[in-house]
């Protein structure tokens, strides 16, 4: 049996149904035969951790046998999921685990609690990222730092900005299919 597929987009009003490669992922995913929830979210500005964690785990029904891929604050909230919940997997995108020096991240609630490193890497059976050195939102330390804590695997670019934003529009994303692929493949 397949894992369903979760998508979270990042915060700033994003939409599933037009923005960056959410809704290419989703159709390709489903191509796949995977159950794919990928909806826009409550709170889509500001992303509130009392509101996207409640929401994941009651609303999405995530469980040990799904895979959470997470763009941006969709990421952060994966991570933040993590420290209490069991996932099969976990695919992180432009992720950062400090506020980056911004009062609207400061009040989303994600960065107030120190982070629990050990139980994100024990409630998952895996964890990827996907970062760029040219994101000009998030500095490549941030995700950087986050993959010598859990051991993830790291996927470093160079040349795809907050991996879909206006700095660099992706309509498409060959390679988290393929990692998911390639994670299966395995477990």
């Amino acid at each position: 049996m397949k894992p369903k597929i979760i998508i979270i987009p990042g915060n700033g009003d994003s939409k599933i149904e037009t923005d960056h490669w959410y809704a290419w992922a989703c159709d390709e995913f489903k191509k796949l035969g995977f159950e794919v929830i990928a909806e826009n979210m409550p709170d889509p500005v500001m992303a509130h951790k009392n509101i996207w964690l409640p929401h994941i785990k009651n609303v999405f029904k995530v469980d040990e046998h799904t895979i959470v891929v997470g763009h941006s604050s969709g990421g952060v909230a994966a991570l933040r999921y993590l420290e209490n919940e069991k996932l099969l997997g976990a695919i992180v995108i432009g992720v950062n685990h400090t506020d980056l020096g911004y009062e609207e991240e400061k009040e989303s609630g994600y960065y107030s609690d120190p982070w629990q490193w050990e139980k994100i890497k024990k409630n998952a059976k895996w964890i990827v990222q996907f970062s760029s050195t040219d994101d000009p939102y998030i500095s490549i330390d941030e995700p950087r730092f986050i993959h010598h804590q859990i051991g993830s695997e790291l996927h470093e670019f160079t040349n795809r900005g907050h991996f879909g934003s206006p700095d660099k529009e992706m309509k498409t994303f060959p390679e988290l299919i393929e990692v998911v692929q390639t994670k299966l493949e395995t477990v």
